[in-house]
């Protein structure tokens, strides 16, 4: 459903809001190893999400990616979708044709609309606080 970007996207902005909690700053190499992603990968990824202002990069010996810890709870999963992936996923067909609107609708259309609405809410409606706090008390992982 998402592209593999975006996946990994998610987890490293998880990973480094869990950080950023205890006033943390993770590198590249920690985050890329976290995740288990390429380095490179995860590098251009990182950097579309400082350009879209959902974490910070410092530079420096002390450097490293963060949030703020006041902005952690205010960023929503949506942002961070929209950041890597577009709109794609609220106005693409289910089944990954051109075309197909409510004039020439794809045989699941209106099905995936449900779908497709219920995603929206959960990801506007999802916080990072949310899921950083889940995974430092152990309801949740990233990593197994």
């Amino acid at each position: 459903m998402f592209s593999k970007a975006c996946e990994y996207g998610i987890k490293a902005t998880i990973f480094i809001a869990t950080h950023s909690y205890q006033r943390q700053r993770v590198s590249l190499k920690e985050i890329a190893k976290e995740i288990d992603s390429p380095v490179a990968f995860t590098a251009k990824i990182l950097q579309n999400l400082v350009r879209h202002n959902i974490i910070n990069s410092i530079k420096g010996a002390y450097g490293g990616f963060e949030i703020e810890k006041n902005k952690i709870s205010t960023i929503n999963l949506a942002q961070i979708v929209n950041a890597l992936d577009g709109d794609q996923i609220y106005t693409g067909c289910g089944l990954g044709l051109h075309t197909c609107d409510e004039k020439r609708p794809c045989p699941v259309h209106d099905k995936f609309n449900v779908i497709r609405t219920e995603l929206k809410n959960l990801l506007e409606n999802t916080n990072l606080e949310q899921l950083a706090l889940d995974i430092k008390s152990g309801v949740s992982f990233l990593k197994i």
